[in-house]
């Protein structure tokens, strides 16, 4: 998800980054504003197999920790 940047940006960005997912695009910033929450990047959600949100995080994280990946892989078993 991204907003306030040009569609060119986007684009450019997800490619380098090999990003394989949607991407949102919110020009105003209402979007991701008024539905998911977030005025400032970054923000990391945790999406269960059915499409729904079960958790959220503000600001960076170092997601190669070891506290970091028993989280993910906590929540990837909780998840049918």
């Amino acid at each position: 998800m991204t907003f306030r940047e040009s569609a060119e940006t986007v684009k450019k960005a997800a490619q380098e980054r090999g990003y394989v997912a949607p991407v949102l695009l919110d020009a105003s910033g209402d979007v991701t504003g008024k539905l998911y929450g977030v005025w400032g990047p970054p923000t990391a959600y945790f999406i269960d197999r059915k499409g729904l949100m079960i958790g959220r995080v503000v600001g960076a994280r170092d997601w190669s920790t070891p506290a970091a990946r028993t989280l993910i892989q906590s929540l990837v078993e909780l998840t049918p």
